[in-house]
């Protein structure tokens, strides 16, 4: 297991860095739209291959789901999820708010989770049972700031209710919060571990953007859903995390907007 989570770091660590060349010479990407502000560049597809590629060749028998290619079945328990680039409308639109994402799931949970913000040159990984860490040292949620007292992330996409979305915002801001929305869920989810962004809330994630966040989160001392991770790579499903003193606050948010 330690071989896969030093794997996984260097692995992502890779992944960002051709990401970041094709970053750098945006005016020449090719872009494909896959629906309503839904794209994939040939940057996502490049870094994908590409981090498949360095997994296989590692660990041969594992599965691999991605985002952009079919996925590859387990024979030894161990499957990888993985997003080459979470966050690819801000990519492809020049805004740095994106980042390389890989979970290791095992038995039907999060084992490793990687968050790699390139452009910042930001790493944060977590493992079960081990705490998370920035750039290795360890990280906390702000676990004791009520919802008057910092930023909830929120998330939104077209496979989901405007409604529920407007409605979740609404309810945040009359509890005396501030919603932000920065266009990639891992990235929030990684300022929720590291105690920049006290929660997150979103009626549905795939699995690819949310596993890892999750993990980091849980094991930063925040409150996560309990979930199956093998239903989550399924189907996806809604997300709700942040410090102790305002999950149950978001739970009911997400109870009452996402009907």
């Amino acid at each position: 297991m330690n071989n896969r989570s030093q794997a996984a770091v260097e692995i992502a660590r890779i992944g960002g860095e051709l990401a970041l060349e094709y970053f750098r010479r945006l005016g020449s990407l090719v872009i494909e739209d896959k629906g309503p502000q839904d794209f994939v560049s040939e940057a996502d597809k490049a870094v994908e291959t590409h981090i498949r590629n360095l997994i296989t060749a590692a660990f041969p028998d594992d599965g691999i789901v991605g985002e952009e290619d079919a996925p590859k079945p387990s024979t030894t328990g161990y499957t990888w999820v993985i997003d080459p680039i979470d966050g690819t409308t801000n990519f492809i639109s020049g805004i740095p708010a994106w980042t390389v994402v890989l979970a290791v799931v095992c038995e039907d949970s999060t084992q490793i989770g990687v968050i790699f913000d390139p452009v910042h040159n930001e790493m944060f990984v977590a493992n079960r049972g081990a705490g998370a860490t920035l750039n290795g040292a360890p990280m906390a949620c702000a676990s004791d700031a009520p919802i008057t007292r910092g930023t909830v992330g929120t998330g939104y996409s077209s496979r989901i209710s405007a409604q529920a979305s407007a409605e979740v915002v609404l309810a945040i801001l009359e509890k005396g919060g501030v919603f932000h929305r920065n266009a990639s869920g891992a990235l929030s989810l990684a300022y929720v571990a590291s105690g920049r962004l006290l929660g997150y809330i979103e009626e549905h994630m795939n699995a690819w953007d949310c596993l890892a966040g999750q993990l980091l989160i849980a094991e930063a001392g925040g409150q996560i859903e309990d979930q199956s991770a093998n239903q989550m790579i399924a189907q996806g499903g809604r997300v709700i995390a942040g410090g102790s003193a305002v999950f149950d606050d978001l739970l009911k948010i997400a109870d009452t907007a996402y009907k």
